[in-house]
C-alpha cells in the first residue's frame, strides 16, 4: 500500500479504527502485564513468609 501523505498512513486506508486500536490495546497489554506480575510475586512472596512465620510459631509450641 502507498501513501502519499501521513494523512493517509494514519487513516490506514479506512482501517485505522481497527489499526490504531489493536496497536493501542497490545501496548496497553505490554505495559500492564509486567506490572500485574510484579504485584502478584510480591503477594506471593508476603503470604509465604506469613506461612511459614505461623509454621515456626506452631513449631515452638
Amino acid at each position: 500500500m502507498k501513501w502519499n501523505s501521513l494523512g493517509e498512513f494514519l487513516a490506514m486506508g479506512g482501517y485505522a479504527f481497527y489499526v490504531w486500536g489493536s496497536f493501542g490495546a497490545c501496548a496497553a497489554l505490554m505495559i500492564v502485564e509486567p506490572i500485574l506480575v510484579r504485584l502478584r510475586r510480591k503477594n506471593a512472596l508476603q503470604e509465604l513468609k506469613r506461612e511459614i512465620a505461623a509454621s515456626a510459631e506452631n513449631n515452638e509450641t
